[in-house]
């Protein structure tokens, strides 16, 4: 998952490159003002997003499987542990009606 990030971060700082030299060398019309950082920041993100959709389809796959991984053996230690809980409270509720009985 960090090594999916970082790749996604690394072509964003290329598309920043990128289009802050195309904004500068005039090929691409500068923000107003003062929004120049804020223009070349989103022209680079909307760029970056479809580029690492396409390049980073089996790093994101691999991500994914890794994620659902991590999720299963949570859903299995989680059953686990209700499964104890449950035996638990059962043996709890066996012995107070012994208990009772004998009295």
């Amino acid at each position: 998952m960090l090594r999916y990030t970082l790749m996604r971060l690394g072509i964003f700082a290329g598309c920043l490159l990128v289009v802050w030299g195309l904004v500068y060398a005039g090929a691409f019309p500068r923000g107003f003002g003062d929004s120049n950082l804020l223009w070349v920041l989103l022209l680079s993100l909307v760029l970056s997003a479809p580029i690492s959709f396409v390049v980073l389809r089996k790093e994101r796959d691999r991500a994914s499987v890794q994620v659902s991984q991590r999720v299963d053996r949570m859903k299995a230690n989680i059953e686990a542990s209700r499964s104890q809980e449950d035996e638990a409270v059962d043996e709890a509720a066996q012995s107070q009606g012994q208990a009772r009985t004998s009295s």
